[in-house]
């Protein structure tokens, strides 16, 4: 039994690719079937808007074609064999390890990937569709890289710009309990605001250019006010904060339109700006614009890649561990069958001399123990080089020479 990794990722295929080739539920039922007609019993689907890849462990060469093929009819309007991620035991080992530390991500060291592993290792499971081997794998996965998280805490390195430019004007003026103006309803506008609320910010006042907009981000945060467009400045004279990010062409908070009359720290997240950078000349006024926090976020990225680099050794030790164990496990059944015949012998053997012989319950109890020890000291070896072996082909001549020898049939797993 071999591990297998098929997909596609950020880094193979573009957006328009990925968005063709997403799994419902549904789709990774019918997926899960299709690989068990192929004689394909364990497998489990990691899919997200940065990949779509099948895990999976089968017998034959065969089977690496045919889950291919399953994966692509599946998907046969998009053309998709072209940009197919694939590898077999230590890469796909060592590929899972690092995809669940956040290492092959897009975001380098992000966490909400290994939620998502152990999600789909918790469908398969459900489906019926991880075993003991696939579980192993996966919960090692899992394990080394909640080690490599609190090893180097890459996450504590962020690199999303919205959320650099919250912690800089958290460390300029303690976002907690101030009043904030947010201006604009778009996509970064509604992260800042996430991030205003993780950081108990007070009162929030939101305006857009379109009030409809604006009404539905108040959706998702009932408590803030709405204000009209013409009134932020107003507004803006209550406030401690105020973050912009539209996607306006020009300048929407200019300096000659509002002067100050208390301290006041702007995050302007727009490109091009929002805020009228003359505004940083009074004395009042605090701006962090994209050009701090770009500086930032390289500087982050660059520790992030390196801390990846140093985070490799550690995946790679671990991984050694999943891999000797992995490769133990077709020995195993030919092991505990060795095991169960030497067992009979000692029964068989223990019987008749019993029968024959008038011994006491001491000599009775240290026959057992003999009869036991010495087969037990025959089959060590064997048992040790079935554990050592270093290659696939080593394996099955080796397993089928011991079940020759010793009269025993793992298929069955009665003695012949």
């Amino acid at each position: 039994m071999q591990f297998g990794l098929l997909g596609i990722d950020y880094k193979n295929a573009d957006l328009a690719v990925r968005d063709e080739i997403s799994f419902t539920d549904q789709k990774k039922m019918e997926f899960f079937r299709k690989a068990e007609e192929n004689g394909i019993e364990q497998v489990m689907i990691l899919s997200t808007c940065n990949r779509s890849e099948i895990y999976y462990f089968y017998e034959k060469e065969s089977q690496v074609k045919a889950i291919q093929d399953i994966y692509c009819d599946m998907f046969e309007k998009v053309q998709i064999r072209q940009y197919i991620r694939h590898c077999e035991e230590d890469k796909a080992v060592s590929y899972l390890f690092r995809v669940t530390a956040g290492l092959e991500s897009m975001v380098l060291g992000e966490d909400q990937i290994l939620g998502q592993v152990k999600d789909a290792l918790d469908f398969s499971r459900t489906m019926g569709f991880s075993k003991k081997e696939l579980n192993k794998v996966v919960r090692d996965a899992v394990t080394c890289a909640k080690k490599v998280k609190t090893t180097f805490k890459m996450s504590e390195k962020p690199v999303s710009v919205g959320y650099i430019g919250i912690l800089e004007v958290e460390k300029t003026c303690m976002i907690k309990g101030k009043t904030i103006l947010v201006i604009g309803s778009g996509d970064t506008a509604v992260l800042a605001l996430r991030y205003l609320y993780e950081y108990e910010a007070g009162k929030i006042y939101l305006c857009s250019r379109t009030l409809a907009h604006a009404g539905n981000v108040q959706k998702e945060f009932e408590e803030i006010e709405i204000i009209s467009y013409e009134q932020r400045y107003e507004v803006m004279k209550r406030c401690d904060i105020v973050v912009s990010a539209t996607s306006a062409p020009h300048v929407v908070v200019k300096e000659e339109c509002f002067t100050p009359e208390k301290s006041v720290t702007f995050l302007d997240l727009a490109t091009p700006r929002d805020i009228d950078p003359k505004l940083s000349d009074d004395p009042k006024v605090n701006l962090i614009n994209l050009d701090t926090i770009k500086e930032i976020s390289k500087a982050n990225q660059s520790e992030r890649e390196e801390l990846c680099r140093e985070s490799f050794t550690m995946i790679e030790k671990e991984k050694e561990e999943t891999i000797k164990w992995l490769f133990q496990v077709p020995m195993e059944e030919t092991i505990r069958s060795l095991q169960e015949k030497c067992t009979e012998i000692v029964e068989d053997s223990y019987s008749y001399l019993s029968r024959k012989m008038d011994l006491g319950t001491r000599e009775q109890k240290l026959l057992k123990k003999v009869l036991n020890a010495s087969l037990q000291r025959m089959i060590k070896e064997p048992i040790q080089e079935l554990k050592h072996l270093e290659t696939r082909k080593e394996q099955a001549d080796y397993k089928k020479m011991v079940e020759q020898l010793f009269g025993i049939d793992t298929k069955k797993g009665t003695d012949l």
